[in-house]
């Protein structure tokens, strides 16, 4: 098509009336902004109670056929907008989701602008047993609720810029929905919306900026044309009340009862030439409705593959041809489950023999400059027929154009004023979550078509599409060749055959897997002393040994990467810190003068967990500070009572969530009403939160219950405790070598798969300064000696009210912004916070409560080796809270001025 033609097509506007004319006259809608808006839009009527008007796009490919090369370019454009905004680093960094079902092509084509980022797209069609990563509400949509649905569970939680594509952005509210669902699952620092066009009112504009100061994060927004949609008061009523009229008039004048039009085969401009609806191929002939497949989906359609002889040519009413595209192995068909920048590398390399093999179908039409082939896609399913329209348009002398079947229900009206002029009415065929209803295609009867190709997923191919009132009959009885292409729907690795072939002899495509099989394919847990010093009955690891890969980095460029959101915290690990000799005295007169209090909340947690929680509990550990504490509870229980408990430990992640595939293998190996979740102690409950957020999320397990029991509860954020004092754990004064010699645990895309435990190393080489079972025996043997005071403190307990208070969490937003620091991440409360950010982190002060005594000798070493000041401060809810250096940079300072290093 010449650019000429491409420029006519994109306007919409080649009989110089606007396609918005006719709503505008008759509403007074009207559009105020940019030069471009009316060469981008037009206007139509709904029939949805909550909006009278429909913004119908010339550039998006969903209810306008429009070069594939103006659509594909429309989003591309801004994908290149998107690049240039956030440059080549955040850029690469980036993840691209768009919306369903308008926006799925849109937005993977912005990601193929990015260039650099993977795409996923929100699907209105559950897929069991893939786990949902969030989930939103479209308020004004016929249909309102969005899953995410990504093979890769982890795909969303980077920190990297979130792209947001939708077709328009006309509130704002669909987009707030998003970022808040996503922000409290995986909370990041810039946000990118973009949209064909921005109709925001200065209210709504206004919102956002509120909402991302609520946030403390960057929202940029980025349009082709902006702009207003100027309402008046009565807009809906009057909108409603146009619809109905128009809508009783079309079923009259085609013999059909009901005034909703519903049941009309196809209205506005060849509405009167189809008679009785659902009858559009008998009122054209019958012998071409004999001729369409009645049994199984997708077996009886004759073959037009490559180098066939050539198909018979038709009037309307000729039966489909069906032509295999010879689709890429393993390249999704579409963003509903991720799609990454190597699949579209493979896509690309492969459009050229598929647009050639359509060429093949259609026949003489493709070599005609006359001929009109319309590839029509289906649904969400919008990307692929978008790109195999682009190839076809390389391929062919014919002009094509684009666009796909919508579950959205517009009035057609056949004024050259008005954006749907005709409406092609058939049954769902994809056997939709919510039940059968109407599919619609707008714009395509009685706009000339010579053919059109059919573009479905193999999971929509299924006998409604071929039935005699189906959407393959309903074109028939429009163009005189109907193609049909059917892509492979998309299965997730994990999903196995044997659920494929069942769910394809019903016709469709395998979308599921049970999470007890995904469960089998995990492996057993690493035990000592292959993985660990502890014995291997103490505890069994959910993670894979990752003790090989080149893991540690420098405090300084870790701290410089998290902060500047180049990476996760989880994405790599701290150089294990090698105590001095001071130290490690200090840890051992710390153990010794701490043991009897340890044992004590270690007697006083375990009792309230076999009284309230299960009496025989599994106990899984939150690797790796609560592991050592899981032990313990394993051996109070062993010496008390007799029990030999199950424990195993499991990693989790401030902002990515627990292990998913370990609760899988958790739910298939035990009872999960039976799990106690197990951790040192708490600061201000961010990993409290995150386990409830976690859990919820996870939709193929369940049953579990997110409380925690810790050892020692100072931040009032759970209600399984030992004690809520503020002390000295002194295994939180070490880092491995108190932790049975494995590192924290690594969650990284390139070393752990979505199929994967997450993963740790085992430091195998710092056994001769491993005291990790020094620690256990030393706290044990002083379990007969507090066991009164233990039965003592559970009467207490039990008896007590032990709501969380969240105090702790309070008191950190208090000192965030006190500080100057406006980031509760960087405020670290509680001895064994304060002694992580020492060892790990880049520290700037600490906050000692006035008169503390020996539980800081540890903390105030580790301050004066790092050149850090120990600021003494009254009212303070806990004996200590570290401050991570704010906005880190390698040329930031301590407190005292001195240049921050390592320890």
């Amino acid at each position: 098509m010449s650019q000429a033609k491409r420029r006519q097509a994109q306007t919409g506007n080649e009989n110089v009336v606007w396609s918005g004319t006719w709503v505008a006259d008759r509403l007074g809608v009207g559009l105020a902004g940019d030069g471009r808006l009316r060469e981008l839009l037009g206007l139509a009527l709904r029939r949805n109670p909550k909006r009278a008007h429909l913004l119908v796009s010339n550039v998006l490919g969903k209810h306008v056929p429009q070069s594939p090369a103006v659509v594909y370019g429309a989003g591309y454009e801004l994908g290149e907008r998107v690049r240039e905004l956030l440059g080549e680093q955040a850029a690469a960094r980036s993840v691209v989701l768009g919306y369903a079902e308008t926006a799925t092509g849109l937005g993977h084509s912005v990601a193929d602008g990015v260039g650099l980022a993977p795409y996923l797209h929100s699907t209105r069609r559950p897929v069991a047993g893939v786990a949902s990563a969030g989930g939103f509400e479209e308020a004004h949509s016929h249909a309102t609720s969005h899953l995410l649905l990504p093979e890769d569970a982890e795909l969303l939680a980077g920190q990297g810029p979130l792209v947001l594509v939708d077709d328009e952005f006309s509130t704002g509210n669909t987009v707030l929905n998003t970022i808040r669902d996503l922000h409290e699952r995986y909370p990041r620092q810039w946000y990118v919306i973009v949209a064909l066009v921005d109709m925001r009112s200065a209210a709504d504009r206004a919102r956002l900026t509120d909402f991302a100061k609520e946030i403390d994060a960057r929202i940029d927004l980025i349009a082709l044309a902006s702009g207003t949609v100027q309402l008046p008061d009565d807009v809906l009523a009057k909108g409603q009340e146009l619809v109905a009229i128009h809508e009783s008039a079309a079923g009259l004048s085609q013999g059909v009862a009901g005034a909703d039009g519903s049941a009309q085969g196809v209205v506005g401009a060849a509405g009167s030439a189809q008679g009785v609806a659902g009858a559009a191929g008998v009122s054209q002939g019958a012998a071409g409705v004999a001729e369409l497949p009645q049994g199984a989906a997708g077996t009886e359609l004759p073959q037009a593959a490559a180098g066939a002889a050539e198909p018979p040519q038709g009037a309307p009413g000729s039966a489909p041809v069906r032509v295999e595209l010879g689709w890429p192995a393993s390249v999704p068909d579409g963003g509903r489950h991720g799609f990454l920048p190597e699949h579209r590398e493979r896509l690309e390399a492969a459009l050229p023999a598929m647009a050639q093999h359509i060429a093949d179908a259609l026949g003489d039409r493709a070599a005609d400059d006359g001929a009109r082939v319309l590839v029509l896609g289906f649904e969400e399913l919008m990307y692929a027929p978008l790109r195999l329209g682009t190839a076809l348009e390389h391929t062919v002398r014919a002009d094509v154009a684009y666009s796909t079947t919508t579950r959205s229900p517009v009035l057609a009206v056949d004024d050259p004023g008005y954006a749907i002029r005709s409406r092609l009415v058939f049954p769902a065929h994809d056997d939709p979550a919510d039940g059968p209803g109407e599919r619609y295609a707008y714009n395509v009867a009685g706009a000339g078509f010579d053919a059109v190709v059919a573009v479905v997923d193999s999971t929509a191919d299924t006998p409604l599409l071929h039935g005699e009132d189906g959407l393959l009959a309903q074109l028939a009885a429009h163009t005189p060749r109907v193609v049909l292409a059917v892509v492979p729907s998309y299965v997730p690795s994990y999903v196995p055959s044997s659920v494929s072939d069942a769910t394809a002899a019903r016709g469709g495509a395998p979308v599921a897997a049970r999470a007890t099989e995904r469960a089998s394919m995990l492996p057993e847990p690493l035990r000592g002393p292959d993985f660990s010093s502890y014995a291997p009955d103490e505890v069994g690891w959910l993670l894979q040994d990752l003790s090989d890969a080149d893991l540690e980095a420098p405090t300084e460029e870790r701290e410089e990467a998290i902060q500047s959101g180049g990476a996760h915290y989880a994405e790599s690990l701290p150089v294990e810190y090698q105590p001095s000799a001071q130290y490690q005295q200090l840890f051992k007169a710390a153990l010794e003068t701490s043991a009897a209090r340890i044992a004590r909340a270690v007697g006083a947690v375990t009792e309230t967990v076999l009284a309230e929680r299960s009496p025989r509990p599994v106990l899984v550990s939150l690797a790796r500070a609560g592991t050592p504490v899981g032990v313990l509870m394993r051996r109070w229980a062993q010496h008390r009572h007799g029990l030999d408990l199950p424990h195993y430990a499991v990693s989790i992640v401030r902002g990515r969530g627990i292990d998913a595939n370990a609760l899988r293998w958790l739910q298939q190996h035990h009872d999960p009403a039976d799990v106690v979740f197990v951790d040192g102690w708490t600061g201000k409950g961010a990993i409290t939160r995150e386990l409830a957020a976690a859990l919820t999320s996870c939709d193929d397990v369940a049953g579990f219950d997110p409380e925690i029991a810790v050892l020692a509860d100072p931040g009032g954020c759970v209600r399984t405790y030992g004690t809520r004092e503020d002390f000295l754990i002194p295994s939180a004064c070490l880092n491995s070598t108190v932790s049975g010699l494995i590192s924290r645990t690594v969650l990284r895309a390139d070393l752990v798969g979505p199929h994967d435990f997450h993963g740790a190393k085992f430091y195998r080489e710092l056994a001769s300064a491993d005291v990790s079972n020094d620690f256990l025996d030393t706290v044990a043997a002083r379990f007969d000696e507090v066991a009164d005071a233990v039965d003592a403190d559970v009467k207490e307990l039990l008896a007590a009210d032990r709501a969380p208070t969240w105090e702790g969490w309070a008191a950190v937003e208090r000192i965030s912004a006190e500080y100057g620091i406006n980031d509760v991440n960087l405020v670290k409360p509680g001895v064994g916070e304060t002694t992580r950010v020492l060892l790990r982190r880049v520290p700037w002060k600490i906050l000692a409560k006035r008169g503390a005594g020996a539980d800081l000798d540890h903390v105030r070493l580790l301050a004066e080796q790092r050149g850090v000041a120990v600021e003494e401060v009254d009212d303070l809810p806990y004996t200590c809270v570290g401050l991570i250096h704010p906005q880190y940079t390698r040329g930031a300072t301590g407190a005292d001025g001195k240049a921050v290093t390592a320890p």
